[in-house]
């Protein structure tokens, strides 16, 4: 701002293997949500390469950006960020609305989505009708209905209780072993552990990794 810069992230070098579950730690200030906008295309690095499913990222419109994050990821936030005034069916049906798919299709495969978070029988509700969970699983159904190479999920339990929290993660445990690339962003050392691998960053860095082979996100960015 003004003549004032801050240098979030200072060098990382990160690969994500294809089907990884992946938690992102970090206190506040350690780059991890910087570092989650870059990968959710939210945000462009000053420098590097990003690379995703082999797809170079780089000098996007905000149009192809849109697409390509369409396209590729799935989005899950602490806040649910569903729409009030549509019922849980149309808030899973609305990624595939901007996919073209036709309304029968996009009800149909919605609701296949949310009998996989065990919400069927909610499909009619509004979003003040559900408790925290439950809006949790439908913005989860929302995010995997269309077919995303990779789910990112900010801090996905941080509005839900101990309990809730357990039951969220048991449920992108599920999603993981059917094959999907997972990263959670989280604060918590339990939610964390529920993860395959855990990536902690500090002052923008990466103190903490493990190497993976093959390579489904690369990134040099800083």
């Amino acid at each position: 701002m003004g003549d004032s810069s801050l240098h979030v992230l200072k060098g990382i070098e990160l690969q994500i293997d294809e089907g990884e579950l992946v938690a992102i730690m970090g206190s506040s200030g350690s780059g991890k949500s910087t570092l989650l906008n870059i990968l959710g295309m939210l945000d462009t690095a000053d420098e590097g390469e990003y690379r995703l499913d082999k797809v170079l990222i780089k000098d996007l419109t905000e149009t192809i950006a849109a697409k390509y994050r369409n396209l590729f990821l799935g989005f899950v936030f602490q806040s649910f960020n569903l729409i009030n005034y549509k019922n849980a069916l149309e808030n899973v049906a609305l990624p595939l609305y901007y996919q073209g798919l036709a309304r029968k299709i996009r009800q149909q495969k919605a609701l296949e989505y949310l009998d996989k978070v065990g919400l069927k029988e909610w499909a009619t509700h509004l979003p003040s009708e559900l408790s925290g969970g439950q809006k949790q699983r439908v913005a989860i159904a929302r995010a995997m209905a269309s077919q995303p190479k990779v789910l990112l999920a900010d801090e996905p339990t941080g509005a839900l209780d101990s309990k809730t929290s357990n039951e969220v993660m048991g449920l992108i445990q599920q999603i993981n072993r059917e094959g999907k690339t997972i990263l959670v962003v989280t604060h918590e050392l339990d939610i964390a552990h529920m993860c395959k691998r855990i990536i902690t960053l500090k002052d923008g860095i990466i103190v903490e990794d493990q190497k993976v082979d093959q390579i489904l996100v690369d990134t040099h960015v800083q």
